[in-house]
């Protein structure tokens, strides 16, 4: 069984006992939290919401916290004639998927 859930503005596809890195949830580690949004629940029989599946969560455990990797972007400024260099690194946390509810 699978469940396609929606956290921080992105989609994952989960199973049972996968492993998941999304942006920041705020929860302590090795606490449980429970994802609501599930867009589709997949195995025997495909169940597709509109937007979700009514009565549907994935329970999940949050296993750590952390940082990504580092990101730089450079930007010209036209008629300036001068480069501008951002750079950051987003918070991330890893979440071990339990269970799959309908």
């Amino acid at each position: 069984m699978y469940a396609v859930v929606k956290t921080g503005g992105k989609q994952y596809r989960v199973s049972v006992g996968s492993t998941l890195v999304v942006d920041r949830v705020e929860a302590e580690p090795d606490s449980e939290i429970t994802l609501n949004e599930v867009l589709l629940v997949g195995g025997d029989q495909v169940q597709v919401g509109t937007p979700t599946v009514a009565g549907a969560t994935v329970k999940a455990t949050v296993v750590s916290h952390g940082k990504g990797e580092k990101t730089e972007y450079t930007r010209y400024l036209h008629r300036r004639r001068t480069r501008r260099t951002k750079n950051g690194r987003a918070s991330l946390s890893v979440l071990q998927i339990n269970a799959i509810n309908v």
